[in-house]
């Protein structure tokens, strides 16, 4: 199990700029601003998106693609809020309490994301991919 481990790590570090093509230099970045105007947009969501690119186009593993979008959506996420905070709108309850509550979950998720088997995770993902998609359109 530990060399298994070894291996994936060992893959996902290979994954270097020096390995990819000028194109998948280019669809990563377009990707990555997609994501990003999203994330800014939407006030979140980029992770939907960030996810299934980090599987297709770098082929990563299900944990490392849900860790690392976490990686890449923090900072844009945390810049979002503070051009939220500066304009005023950003209500100060909700903030705290479901902040509180996502601070939480987050811990929780990032703990269950390490134990949950590869396929328990793409399930959950897809359920709630499917739940966000039909409770946009309902």
């Amino acid at each position: 199990m530990l060399s298994k481990n070894l291996e994936k790590r060992e893959h996902f570090l290979s994954i270097k700029e020096d390995n990819l093509t000028w194109k998948a230099k280019m669809i990563l970045l377009f990707c990555g601003a997609v994501i990003g105007i999203i994330n800014g947009f939407f006030g979140g969501g980029g992770g939907m998106i960030c996810v299934p690119i980090l599987q297709n186009v770098l082929h990563l593993e299900d944990k490392y693609s849900h860790a690392t979008a976490i990686a890449i959506i923090f900072p844009i996420s945390f810049i979002s809020a503070v051009i939220y905070l500066l304009s005023g709108t950003l209500e100060t309850i909700p903030l705290v309490t479901v902040g509180s509550g996502v601070v939480i979950g987050g811990i929780i998720g990032s703990f269950l994301l390490k134990w949950l088997p590869p396929k328990a995770i793409k399930v959950i993902f897809a359920i709630i991919m499917l739940l966000g998609g039909i409770r946009l359109i309902i």
